[in-house]
């Protein structure tokens, strides 16, 4: 068989709380995102909310069986597939994953990569602060030479879902009927309606009087037989809940820095100088820029003045935000840690259990 088709047999899956992103080692581009979700027991099911682990592993067989004969369209059956994940995913989710993988499907080695280290892959460096806001939280991880510093991590409630609760509440003020909206039609709202403004503006909007004038309203149809009135201020504030600081005064800025205090003193600069944005809530437009008026902004505050850092820079990763974790993975998989790095179905039968940083177990030093 040619190297061109051994090297597409590999399954990348990055398995993400809202969407899925499914493609093969070496390509630029996943060839489907789709929704995380599975039919089961007659309804249509979100794949994170299962009720205990024998709900969740039946569901992960329907799941896994719609990527390989709908998505991937070949036999698992003794072939490796790599899988990026947070390193803050559940346990259990992770075992049962390997262990429908494993003796459900067959396969003959499973890679698992961090997502946030794997990011780093798109763009040939090996330190930077990642930053992953997706749909249930924001985590923040810094990246040093390569290593993941678990010690500084920080993770907040914040996302899509939060945006969707604030924006549906926005449009319940105005709109009778808005409290029934599904999550995808608020999900279409945000994208198509709402953006990041200025912090100046912010401000002026939370004193209800914007000195530039109120935004343009849109007016969204709904099922074809109704109207929304999204004002001006509700595509503005939609998004403010990622940078209003809650009552311990943390906020996605805050977690930006408060990731940098817990490293060492030599690299913050550098960290500073090199965040990279993943996940789909960090593609709205104008949010790059006010983060780095946040940023700036709570630099002035007596916490963050000992961190000394002048200036924040973010990278442009080659691909968009949303799937940028699962080209590290693709570029990953298409190197000798498949083979190098991956367990094995020998190695994960003699334990029956996935190898876990979380367990000391496996971060004891030996003799």
């Amino acid at each position: 068989m040619p190297l061109y088709e051994v090297e597409k047999s590999t399954i990348v899956l990055d398995i993400g709380t809202a969407y899925t992103k499914f493609g093969f080692t070496g390509e630029p581009v996943p060839r489907s995102i789709f929704r995380t979700q599975v039919k089961s027991k007659g309804q249509l099911r979100s794949l994170l909310d299962y009720q205990d682990s024998q709900d969740l592993y039946d569901m992960l067989v329907d799941f896994f069986h719609d990527i390989y004969f709908k998505y991937a369209l070949n036999s698992p059956k003794d072939k490796p597939i790599v899988i990026v994940e947070s390193l803050l995913c559940p346990i259990i989710f992770r075992e049962s994953v390997a262990k429908v993988l494993f003796k459900h499907y067959g396969i003959s080695s499973l890679l698992l990569l961090s997502s946030h280290l794997v990011s780093l892959a798109t763009l040939a460096v090996e330190t930077a602060l990642v930053l992953d806001v997706g749909y249930k939280e924001a985590v923040c991880i810094p990246i040093c030479y390569g290593l993941p510093m678990i010690n500084a991590w920080q993770s907040l409630d914040l996302g899509s879902c939060s945006i969707h609760r604030n924006l549906q509440s926005l449009l319940y003020e105005k709109n009778s009927g808005a409290e029934s909206l599904s999550e995808w039609i608020l999900e279409d709202i945000k994208v198509r309606c709402c953006f990041v403004t200025k912090r100046s503006r912010a401000e002026q909007l939370s004193l209800s009087k914007p000195e530039l004038g109120p935004c343009p309203e849109v007016k969204y149809p709904v099922e074809g037989n109704s109207i929304l009135r999204v004002t001006g201020t509700i595509r503005e504030k939609a998004y403010e809940i990622l940078f209003d600081e809650d009552n311990d005064h943390l906020c996605l800025p805050t977690m930006i820095l408060d990731a940098l205090m817990k490293v060492n003193v030599d690299l913050r600069n550098q960290l500073a100088e090199n965040i990279l944005l993943i996940g789909g809530t960090t593609m709205a437009m104008g949010f790059k820029s006010r983060l780095k008026e946040e940023l700036l902004h709570h630099m002035k505050e007596e916490r963050y003045r000992k961190l000394n850092i002048k200036c924040f820079k973010f990278h442009a990763s080659p691909s968009k935000e949303n799937y940028t974790a699962w080209l590290g993975g693709a570029i990953y998989g298409a190197t000798d840690w498949l083979n190098t790095k991956a367990l094995t179905k020998d190695e994960y039968f003699e334990d029956n259990r996935l190898p876990d940083w979380s367990d000391l177990k496996y971060n004891t030093r030996r003799p």
